[in-house]
């Protein structure tokens, strides 16, 4: 056998790893600090869930004794957590979701950790919690993308990894997927919305902090699936409401996303700039706005909307036909306030609520799956990335059979929400971030310019 034929040399010189690679200590123990810090990943995101509920619990127990108290509560906790995210937590407002995007295509390491840092992770589970308590329109899976993205930037600092690109990504891959208890979400979510490629590089730093992340949720929690086992499913004889759920559902989100940019604009400019010089006011008017709705609907609008949505797939509820418009408005609201917190479970509310409405006027349609078809119909029409939401709700609800109509109404609702918001939410927002970073940077020199544009925060889903 000639030495080019040899199975020792079958791989080319530039593939082969060499092999004290595989037992050196160095290697090993940036293996462990990094399956440490995926680790950590998961386990805060199930305490994060945990006192999310207690959150939530407190503030429907105080709404329900007295349902006059959301509108001193919820104008003066989002004004608090928009003055607290502005002055000492900067870069925690929204989601988070924007920020791990935006900082993935920074150079400079002390840039970047004004977005992503222990600090900002931190502020964003404290004031996350704030929000839920005082009424708002928010989720805390979201969060979990930026607090994730931190926690491993962190521990690859520490390894000594130096492929902060990639770590960001495998830290939102895992947040999402120990939120959620979706592993498969979880690496969909870092290839088509984070990082709209994919890296052969990042490749293996996604799948093991998502394994990590998700174990340790398992562990503590258990296997369980987020909005419980559905036995739900269509046939092609209700493509009606595959048809429907996608149509409303592409529509209403790609409405969301164009309302949240549209109003987060004029918030920046509105009044000649004033309004901008005002957040904390801003934040204020947003909740007694909330309040409003939330009264108006015997407080349905209230908190993340698990709750209702839950009740709805199960058929254990009705939800009325303003609950949807109604959510949505609320959410938009709590998105463009500057307080911390995400759109993912508030979104799936309102796509239980298009899917109650829907199921309505089509009665012969199993109900549990027009709700499905019409949850990923609107979460795929707000973030514009139809695979996440296909198998996102397909692992929540453990319904693998629903997944071929569930993929016809992502594609409808993308193909539409386009039309409506030609710009991704996630995206538009992420080049705001830069651009306020840049602005930032560009005041060093000129600092009455900068003040004029980063005096208002950028609100984010």
């Amino acid at each position: 056998m000639s030495p080019s034929n040899s199975p020792h040399h079958a791989l080319p010189p530039r593939l082969r790893r060499p092999r004290h690679v595989w037992v050196s200590p160095t290697t090993w123990r940036r293996r462990l600090l990094f399956w440490a810090g995926a680790g950590a990943v998961g386990l805060i995101a199930v305490l994060f869930a945990v006192a999310a509920d207690y959150a939530q619990a407190l503030f429907q127990a105080a709404n329900g004794a007295l349902p006059w108290l959301p509108f001193l509560m919820t104008p003066a906790g989002l004004a608090l957590s928009a003055w607290v995210a502005l002055r000492v937590v900067p870069g925690s407002q929204g989601s988070g979701i924007p920020q791990a995007i935006a900082a993935r295509h920074l150079q400079d390491p002390a840039v970047k950790r004004r977005l992503l840092s222990p600090r900002i992770a931190v502020g964003k589970i404290l004031l996350t919690l704030l929000g839920l308590a005082c009424g708002a329109s928010i989720g805390r899976e979201g969060p979990t993308v930026q607090i994730g993205a931190s926690v491993m930037l962190v521990a690859g600092s520490v390894a000594g990894l130096g492929r902060e690109p990639g770590l960001i990504l495998a830290g939102g891959a895992a947040g999402v997927a120990a939120a959620f208890n979706t592993p498969l979400a979880g690496i969909v979510f870092a290839i088509e919305e984070m990082a709209r490629s994919f890296e052969k590089r990042t490749s293996s730093l996604v799948l093991v902090a998502v394994v990590a992340a998700g174990l340790v949720a398992i562990a503590i929690q258990g296997n369980y699936a987020y909005f419980g086992h559905t036995a739900a499913a269509v046939g092609w004889h209700d493509w009606e409401a595959v048809l429907a759920a996608g149509i409303l559902g592409g529509l209403a989100g790609g409405g969301f996303s164009s309302l949240l940019l549209w109003m987060s604009a004029g918030i920046r400019g509105g009044f000649g700039g004033r309004l901008a010089r005002h957040p904390v006011l801003v934040a204020a008017g947003c909740g007694l706005a909330l309040a409003a709705i939330g009264f108006a609907t015997g407080g349905l609008t209230f908190g993340t909307g698990y709750e209702q949505a839950r009740a709805t797939l199960d058929g254990m509820e009705v939800l009325p036909w303003y609950y949807a418009p109604a959510k949505l408005l609320a959410t938009a609201l709590s998105g463009v306030c500057g307080i911390p917190g995400g759109i993912f479970s508030p979104s799936l509310s309102v796509g239980a609520g298009i899917g109650s409405l829907i199921g309505g006027l089509l009665p012969d349609s199993p109900q549990g799956a027009v709700v499905l078809l019409s949850m990923v119909g609107y979460f795929a029409g707000v973030v514009q990335a139809p695979l996440t939401a296909v198998i996102i709700v397909t692992e929540m609800s453990a319904s693998p059979d629903m997944l071929l109509p569930l993929m016809v109404s992502a594609m409808i609702a993308t193909t539409l929400s386009r039309l409506v918001c030609p710009r991704s939410v996630y995206h538009a927002m992420a080049e705001g971030f830069l651009d306020l970073l840049k602005a930032g940077e560009a005041g060093k020199a000129a600092p009455e310019t900068a003040a004029s544009k980063t005096a208002s925060t950028l609100p984010s889903p």
